[in-house]
């Protein structure tokens, strides 16, 4: 009995127009995951992706313009919860996302997955185009730290929210890139102090 092809299953799991089926959807980011799990980034392709969810490529570039996209959406989908959490204070927040997502960076291998999609995207334009788009998504949803403290008063109200996402970022990201993941509970406590507070002596 002969095995069914690639567009066999593609007919099976045909999607409705731009609409993504949610099998198929399922079934091609656990194929992108497993294969980044087991061969790395070296053996992440499309058409490895497409042989092993068995779904058509023209499928996959519908839904994903690139490689780089998709494993983006691989990487946010097993980002912990914790990330972004309402501890209550701003600076609370913020030592909780740095604790999040540097275990995530650390411990789970993403930290390789995602260094590599930023060295793609300074490489590639569609890369970067989808960078550019997951770092907007995040950019609104860290804000979001900002303006809880915003409306609870512990901020100014006139502060720019988004850009004080960016120097959240920013900060992460500068240390993924550089080697140098923090992981001293009190280094974070006093990165978030130092961003929250700012640099000013305290007045009167």
């Amino acid at each position: 009995m002969t095995e069914p092809s690639a567009d066999d299953s593609e007919e099976r799991r045909r999607s409705i127009g731009a609409r993504r089926n949610p099998d198929t959807q399922e079934a091609i980011l656990d194929a992108a995951q497993a294969i980044v799990e087991e061969e790395g980034i070296a053996g992440f392709s499309i058409e490895a992706v497409a042989k092993r969810a068995r779904a058509g490529k023209p499928t996959i570039y519908k839904w994903w313009p690139g490689r780089t996209a998709l494993l983006l959406e691989v990487y946010h989908r097993h980002k912990p919860a914790n990330v972004h959490m309402d501890t209550g204070s701003v600076e609370g927040d913020v030592v909780a996302f740095f604790t999040g997502v540097f275990a995530h960076w650390g411990n789970t291998g993403a930290g390789q997955v995602f260094r590599f999609i930023v060295a793609e995207a300074q490489r590639d334009e569609a890369a970067a185009a989808s960078l550019r788009a997951y770092a907007l998504e995040r950019r609104q949803q860290s804000g979001q730290i900002f303006e809880r403290g915003v409306a609870r008063g512990e901020l100014a109200a006139d502060i720019d929210t988004g850009l004080a996402a960016d120097m959240l970022a920013g900060f992460a990201w500068h240390r993924l890139l550089t080697g140098r993941l923090i992981a001293d509970p009190e280094e974070m406590r006093q990165a978030a102090r130092q961003l929250v507070r700012g640099l000013l002596t305290p007045g009167p």
